[in-house]
């Protein structure tokens, strides 16, 4: 059956339990003093990065987003956020480097002014996606393009006004798949099937590939009003726990999750 969860506020992470994900909500619009708190615990390399944006808005985004992560990550550790360091896959996913390495595995998203960070112990691969819902004019030939023949004709066969949601859903559930494997878009996004009816079992099926489909979890989350999320997790884990980092997003959210079809 459907799990539900709340997103619980808090300002510090509980222990992780073995098998169990942490899901953390962060906002990004915060104030220009938490702002310069934040900055202060960046790398040389993440100020360069921040620098690079056209936008101060982008600018402040990438600044809360990486240090709310460090924030979290170090309240797990217990170490100071700015003395953690970090390593970089072949397409980008990031890792805990340094001794910190085997003690956590994580994954980060954001979309607007809202973030999400997945939490596990190191023996789990996690993906996490967040997007914000907003008119999309070319979304039929996106989909037409990345979705796989199965995804395409259920979406279509949905009523015009239910197709953005369900465009949503379906994204970003592909998407979590894809950083949890950390191969960037290696593999093609037509290559496997997510379902996305709001009313039916939550599954990832990799096409003619029956053992890489088992061995992942799909999970639907919901955020708040306005945004589509989903979390991918190798097969095992026992339970999703969602929270929000500060007091100014505690939202209702459902976490529905598949192994192959089946729920947690």
């Amino acid at each position: 059956m459907p799990a539900r969860e709340r997103w619980s506020s808090a300002t510090s992470p509980a222990k992780l339990a073995q098998g169990a994900v942490h899901v953390w909500a962060v906002r990004l619009d915060r104030s220009s003093s938490q702002v310069d708190d934040l900055r202060d615990t960046l790398s040389g390399d993440e100020l360069d990065r921040a620098s690079r944006f056209y936008f101060d808005r982008d600018r402040r985004r990438f600044v809360c987003a990486r240090g709310s992560l460090r924030q979290i990550l170090g309240a797990y550790l217990e170490v100071d956020p700015a003395d953690l360091s970090f390593s970089y896959g072949l397409y980008g996913k990031p890792a805990l480097s340094r001794a910190e390495a085997g003690a956590l595995s994580f994954n980060v998203s954001h979309s607007s002014e809202l973030a999400l960070m997945a939490v596990a112990p190191a023996d789990i691969e996690l993906g996490v996606d967040v997007e914000e819902v907003r008119a999309m004019p070319d979304r039929d030939d996106i989909a037409r393009q990345c979705f796989a023949p199965s995804e395409i004709a259920r979406l279509q066969a949905l009523p015009v006004t239910m197709r953005e949601d369900a465009f949503y859903r379906c994204w970003t559930r592909k998407e979590a798949y894809l950083k949890a494997l950390g191969d960037g878009l290696a593999k093609p996004l037509d290559s496997f099937d997510v379902s996305f009816g709001v009313d039916e079992p939550v599954e990832l099926r990799v096409v003619g590939d029956r053992r890489e489909s088992e061995r992942w979890t799909l999970v639907a989350l919901d955020p708040g009003p306005g945004f589509a999320a989903a979390l991918v997790a190798t097969r095992g884990i026992r339970k999703v726990e969602c929270r929000s980092w500060t007091e100014t997003y505690p939202r209702v959210a459902d976490a529905v999750t598949s192994g192959a079809g089946k729920a947690l």
